[in-house]
C-alpha cells in the first residue's frame, strides 16, 4: 500500500563527517551532511547541515551552514542560517551573520555581528539587528 524507499547504508549509520585532531586540510570542503572538525582547516567550508568545531579545531576561512557550534578557533566570515552557539573556550575573529546567536561567558568574540531573520532555512538579505562586540 505504501511504497517505502529502503534507507541507504549511510542513512542507517548517520551522516556526520569527522576530521580528527592533528589533521590539517588546505582547501575547500563542501558537505551535504553534518560535520565535526577537531583538526585544522585553512579554506572555506559549506554545508547544508551543522558544523561543530571542537576544542582542538580551528578554521581560517569562510563558513556557510545551517547551524554551528564553535568551541575552538575561527577566523574569517561565518554565515549561519539558524543558530550559532559559541562555547566558553571559543575564539572568534572576523565577521558573523546568523539567525540566532548564543555566546557563553568566557568566549573570545572579536567580530562584527549581523543578525538576520530566517526564511526557510536560508540567510535572508534583510538585517533586523546589528551588534558589534570587541
Amino acid at each position: 500500500m505504501f511504497d517505502k524507499k529502503p534507507k541507504s547504508y549511510t542513512d542507517l549509520l548517520g551522516k556526520t563527517n569527522r576530521i580528527v585532531e592533528g589533521t590539517i586540510i588546505k582547501g575547500n570542503i563542501l558537505s551535504h551532511a553534518d560535520f565535526r572538525l577537531d583538526g585544522d582547516l585553512v579554506g572555506n567550508f559549506q554545508s547544508e547541515g551543522k558544523i561543530v568545531i571542537g576544542p582542538a579545531g580551528s578554521v581560517k576561512g569562510d563558513i556557510v551552514c545551517k547551524n554551528a557550534d564553535i568551541e575552538g578557533k575561527f577566523e574569517g566570515k561565518i554565515q549561519v542560517a539558524e543558530i550559532l552557539n559559541i562555547k566558553a573556550k571559543a575564539s572568534i575573529h572576523g565577521e558573523v551573520v546568523c539567525g540566532k546567536l548564543s555566546v557563553e561567558p568566557g568566549a573570545e568574540f572579536s567580530a562584527t555581528c549581523i543578525m538576520k531573520t530566517n526564511q526557510k532555512g536560508t540567510v535572508s538579505n534583510e538585517p533586523t539587528e546589528e551588534k558589534t562586540a570587541e
